[in-house]
């Protein structure tokens, strides 16, 4: 594709089925969903979670590969990518955060209204969780935010293997922290039934789990690529993408700790 002329700037992919088929598996997991909850025999949703899970997992991973190599034969690989589709790449990256924003600005506002509009917060019957372990999570995701910030760093300065340690490290740190909170939530005195207080507990930590989770594959991902020495200093907006998500992920859970833990 590199070799095609263009009289224009912006970068026309190939087509391809994987977006649609992501669609298909994504409707058909929604769908399982709500036939789980109001449907019997339980059997015919959890067959089409199931199904429809798979189906999204697949399509979404030959979607990626395929963007891949579709960024590997623009022909920008050592020179500077047109004004307009870094413009692009940045615009669309900044809105996908914002509305993430927006998610978790629900979330706290629920938490917050139920706090003001209880007498007694936590409730009587909830036995709060050490402090400990959330103390040692912020530790891990402060660390990370530094070493992803190293390994940009290192990219710009053409320091490739520090990249790709640093990179390394970063998504290795939040495998831990993923760890340490499952071990949190197996040793929690409360469910997310547990009234008001567990639900958005575990809905606030649980939902910022997910997203730890999601960055920690993108992550993974960035270092695969690095090490098969995709990225310049000059075309590496994945990078950028990927350490702006997790620097995101990294704010999300100060606020977490400060108004969950230690409030």
């Amino acid at each position: 594709m590199s070799a095609h002329h263009h009289d224009h700037e912006f970068y026309i992919p190939t087509g391809s089925i994987w977006p649609p088929v992501s669609c298909l598996g994504a409707g058909l997991a929604a769908l399982g969903f709500i036939a789980h909850l109001h449907m019997q025999p339980a059997l015919i949703g959890n067959l089409a979670m199931g199904v429809g899970g798979l189906i999204l997992i697949m399509a979404v991973f030959q979607w990626f590969f395929t963007l891949v190599n579709e960024a590997r034969h623009r022909g920008f690989g050592a020179g500077m990518v047109p004004l307009v589709l870094d413009l692009a790449n940045r615009y669309g990256m900044i809105f996908f955060i914002v509305s993430e924003v927006m998610f978790f600005a629900a979330f706290f506002s629920a938490y917050f209204f139920l706090r003001m509009h209880n007498p007694e917060w936590p409730p009587a019957n909830i036995k709060t969780l050490p402090i400990d372990l959330p103390v040692i999570n912020t530790l891990l995701l402060l660390t990370s935010g530094a070493t992803i910030t190293m390994a940009h760093h290192s990219l710009l300065t053409n320091h490739r293997a520090n990249a790709t340690l640093f990179t390394f490290l970063t998504w290795q740190l939040g495998i831990i922290f993923l760890f340490c909170q499952g071990f949190e939530y197996h040793h929690a005195a409360y469910t997310i039934s547990s009234g008001v207080y567990g639900t958005v507990f575990f809905m606030l930590t649980g939902f910022h789990g997910f997203h730890v989770l999601l960055g920690s594959l993108m992550l993974m991902f960035l270092h695969w690529r690095l090490t098969k020495g995709d990225f310049t200093r000059h075309n590496h907006f994945y990078f950028e993408g990927a350490a702006w998500y997790w620097h995101f992920v990294d704010v999300v859970w100060i606020g977490l700790f400060l108004f969950i833990y230690v409030l």
